[in-house]
């Protein structure tokens, strides 16, 4: 019974991811961000990977997704780098809240407070390890990246200032929309994934 358990969760595991992948190719620009910065929901799977089967699942589906996304990188696996720590944060942080009471409103609070552990975690990941790495690594010069937030915000002076008014939001925002569609489809997918 225990192993048929496991392989259930590493089948829907593997759907989960599977999905994840293709949302990840499907980016929306957002006209108040620099272009560098896209909107996807592949963070979506996490969430509910995390809900199924618990916090490590929602972070082993956070990690797979993106390294397979960066054969095809545009960003040298930077880009991936920051969306799989800002992904783990995500799922488990809702996973180990949604493990407390397996409830509608839980589900609600985990997601949602994921949502903002999320946003708080990306300042000082994009700020300390994701931004440099795209400094150095990619050979982008800081002025040229800040020029990018100035053109939308002419009263931005600094990268710091910068994350903290564009990227935190954004980042709030897409957790929380992955959070109000999981609160749809994740009852009914439930079911699907856990084979009841």
């Amino acid at each position: 019974m225990k192993s048929t358990k496991h392989t259930r969760m590493i089948a829907g595991c593997g759907m989960l991811t599977a999905v994840a992948v293709v949302l990840q190719y499907i980016e929306i620009a957002i006209p108040l961000m620099p272009s560098f910065v896209k909107l996807d929901f592949s963070d979506l799977p996490e969430l509910i990977g995390a809900f199924a089967y618990g916090p490590l699942a929602g972070a082993a589906i956070a990690v797979v997704k993106n390294l397979i996304h960066v054969v095809v990188s545009q960003s040298a696996g930077i880009g991936e780098l920051s969306n799989a720590l800002l992904g783990i944060a995500f799922a488990v942080f809702a996973g180990l809240v949604y493990k407390i009471k397996k409830t509608r409103k839980t589900a609600l609070l985990a997601g949602s407070c994921a949502a903002a552990v999320m946003a708080l975690v990306s300042w000082p990941l994009n700020y300390f390890i994701i931004y440099p790495l795209y400094y150095s690594v990619m050979g982008f010069p800081e002025v040229a990246i800040l020029g990018m937030y100035q053109a939308l915000l002419p009263a931005v002076s600094s990268i710091a200032q910068a994350l903290l008014i564009f990227n935190v939001p954004f980042t709030l925002v897409k957790g929380l929309l992955c959070v109000a569609i999981a609160m749809v489809i994740y009852k009914p997918l439930s079911h699907v994934l856990k084979k009841k």
